[in-house]
């Protein structure tokens, strides 16, 4: 016997999301429980989101770490809700309590379990916002970087960083030396 998938419209799941005890991304009205993160992946978190706080502090600009959703709407289909690792909006329209529309920046810090469906689904999803400049993959395992940055004619290009090069985030205006990205994490 079949079993229907359960669907959920936009403002349902954003409700529940509220009092829920554990975070869900939202795919075109279904809902996937997320897995907790190693301390490694919480570190580099930790280390990348207190840097870009304090850079955009008193600026136009808000980082967000963890907790923060970020919207891409879909024509003819629900919405996308996804939870980035560390995320920056600088657009004065983002104004809804519990998500972000206009991010300009958005880092991941990947997992074996997520790390495919990062580099893939929620590149290309992610890509679909036209606020969005930069999109950055960051190894927990080694000391590797993919940058993802949109050009001026739209053209979406990426770099490989390893340990002896800086991240220059062109969307805030902060460089990050890998040192800075893997403190208590690799001695560099």
């Amino acid at each position: 016997m079949a079993i229907p998938v359960p669907y959920l419209a936009v403002e349902e799941y954003l409700t529940a999301e509220q009092t829920s005890q554990n975070r869900h991304e939202y795919i075109g009205g279904q809902i996937f429980a997320m897995a907790g993160g190693s301390r490694e992946h919480n570190q580099i978190c930790l280390n990348i989101a207190s840097l870009l706080r304090f850079h955009v502090r008193g600026s136009d600009c808000t980082a967000f770490v963890a907790d923060m959703k970020v919207k891409i709407p879909l024509q003819d289909k629900a919405d996308i809700f996804y939870y980035p690792d560390v995320v920056v909006t600088c657009n004065s329209d983002d104004q809804e309590r519990f998500f972000l529309d206009y991010p300009c920046l958005i880092i991941e810090v990947l997992s074996p379990g997520t790390e495919a469906i990062d580099k893939r689904e929620k590149r290309l999803n992610y890509q679909t916002l036209d606020s969005l400049q930069e999109y950055i993959l960051v190894s927990q395992s080694e000391i590797r970087l993919e940058v993802y940055r949109k050009s001026n004619q739209g053209i979406w290009n990426v770099e490989t960083l390893d340990q002896d090069d800086n991240l220059q985030l062109d969307s805030v205006g902060l460089t990050l030396t890998m040192q800075d990205i893997y403190e208590d994490i690799f001695t560099l």
